[in-house]
């Protein structure tokens, strides 16, 4: 875990302190900035990733080897993108994760592509992982998505998180949803046991951002009833980042969320409710109805604004997972050896390039 402490003076100062804890081992759908620069090449087998080092449980872990398919109960299920753009931040998430947790055998990754050639990249990158890619076709959802303040936005894998019900196998009841430019700085475990009671989904919950900002002035108009929605939650509907969630899929099919979260898209596509790719539907649908979890497991915004990208601290206080959500990349802006202070964190995940 990390704890982060901030001091004023002509600079800001920024002192990270490392706490490993004894369990720990030995630091984008999210969106990538385009660089005419930095433009990652066509094919994907043009791509060089070093092999990650060999992880292994503890011995108080449970015998994953035993039973590795995917309907095991004793494995933690962790879901990501891959794509060509996010393809070097979603192997560095994956390392991060293995990295700092105790059962790293006992982690299951459902990987979510729609490009059929980044398998063999995974799995030569990560011989032993526990894995299955799942194929999202964009057409099932490409006819719903609108125009965004960003076009990376738009992309329609960015929508799977809302099919995870649908891809990953019946026996799957959990997951853990993260978003392909953050690094998991302790045991995802933790993570995973997160008590979500009633709710659906668990996330880090942000009461203090300008809610009323995630959507256009046509969705709080008196003239309209869609405000309405939010009418009835058991609490006071807050921001929430869906770049991490714990997602109790069983609850998530037996309601039907994701035919839900379509029917607000085809909302959005009428009447232009909100500006933000796929977020606001998960606002519309789930806010106020959240099991909250620390903040420590989002510490967002790394990537700056939509449109800048400009470099940001992190909050002072634990940090369990740093997350570059916003437009700047810690690989592009590394890259471009234009860093921002905190991209140094992402570095050592890197397994880009060929082995020195």
């Amino acid at each position: 875990m990390l704890w982060i402490m901030q001091f004023s003076g002509l600079f800001s100062v920024l002192l990270v302190i490392i706490v490993l804890s004894p369990s720990l081992q030995s630091f984008p759908p999210a969106e990538a900035i385009r660089s005419s620069h930095l433009e990652f090449p066509a094919s994907p087998h043009r791509f060089s990733f070093r092999r990650a080092p060999l992880f292994r449980n503890a011995a108080d872990c449970a015998a994953a080897d035993i039973d590795s398919t995917v309907c095991n109960p004793s494995l933690v299920h962790v879901a990501i993108t891959l794509d060509l753009e996010y393809l070097r931040g979603s192997i560095a998430a994956v390392h991060s994760i293995l990295q700092h947790s105790s059962c790293p055998e006992s982690v299951f990754f459902h990987f979510l592509v729609s490009e059929t050639d980044l398998e063999s990249i995974i799995r030569s990158t990560f011989p032993r992982l526990k894995l299955k890619v799942y194929y999202f076709d964009p057409e099932i959802v490409r006819s719903l998505i609108s125009t965004s303040v960003r076009q990376a936005l738009e992309q329609p894998l960015n929508y799977a998180r809302n099919y995870l019900s649908d891809l990953l196998e019946p026996c799957v009841r959990r997951v853990i949803y993260l978003d392909s430019d953050l690094i998991v700085v302790d045991d995802i475990a933790e993570l995973w046991r997160t008590r979500l009671g009633s709710k659906t989904i668990g996330a880090p919950e942000y009461c203090r951002a300008n809610f009323t900002k995630y959507f256009t002035p046509a969705f709080w108009s008196s003239e309209r009833l869609f405000s309405a929605a939010f009418g009835g939650r058991r609490r006071r509907p807050c921001y929430f980042n869906t770049g991490v969630m714990v997602m109790d899929l069983e609850r998530w099919r037996r309601v039907g969320y994701t035919e839900v979260i379509e029917r607000w898209m085809e909302v959005q596509k009428r009447d232009r409710i909100y500006e933000l790719g796929s977020l606001p539907p998960f606002l519309l649908v789930f806010a106020g109805d959240v099991a909250p979890i620390e903040h420590r497991w989002n510490q967002h915004g790394l990537g700056g604004d939509n449109v800048k990208g400009s470099c940001r601290d992190l909050h002072p206080g634990p940090v369990s997972l740093l997350h570059w959500s916003g437009s700047g990349k810690p690989w592009f802006r590394l890259d471009s050896r234009r860093p921002c202070p905190l991209d140094s964190l992402w570095a050592p995940y890197d397994l880009y390039g060929v082995s020195r």
